[in-house]
């Protein structure tokens, strides 16, 4: 590579640098301004949000694959699965290939409830200051954030160290 390609790319370097620095100090603001506040971050105990999150992975289990899966014992994943679908994040169902099997499978309130679980930004700050913005800046933001969601993942992964 000749000089002025070095200077260059010593130049990208360094821009990158410090647009990194400054995405860096951003964030937290952005953070700190959007985070949602609406009290306690979740209304489970950890072993039904196990029980839920396990689901959604799997798809619909019988009680006894659960229980395996989680590695608990079938009678307390039972207490578990009545306790959700009282209070409505379960389902029961029949096997559809085996009819002497009952499956156990979130309800729309139960798949509602996880979403709610997983946002870590209030929808309603967002929206509010998004209608604040142009369509050009809300088109700009999104594609950069996607931009930057995109490179990391089309960049080699760093090995572990042992």
């Amino acid at each position: 590579m000749d000089r002025a390609g070095l200077n260059l790319e010593r130049m990208k370097s360094s821009a990158a640098t410090l647009d990194a620095q400054r995405f860096g100090e951003l964030f937290p603001a952005v953070y700190l301004r959007f985070h949602r506040r609406d009290g306690k971050r979740s209304e489970l105990p950890g072993a039904s949000r196990a029980v839920l999150q396990h689901l959604t992975l799997s798809g619909p289990l019988t009680v006894g694959e659960m229980a395996k899966h989680l590695s608990r014992a079938q009678s307390v994943v039972s207490e578990i699965v009545e306790h959700l679908e009282r209070d409505g994040w379960l389902e029961r169902q029949r096997d559809p290939h085996d009819k002497r099997r009952t499956l156990v499978w979130l309800s729309p309130e139960g798949l509602s409830l996880l979403e709610r679980e997983r946002e870590v930004l209030s929808n309603e700050l967002l929206q509010k200051a998004m209608a604040r913005m142009t369509p050009a800046d809300r088109a700009a933001l999104l594609r950069g954030m996607q931009a930057l969601i995109d490179a990391d993942a089309s960049a080699p992964k760093p090995r572990r160290q042992s």
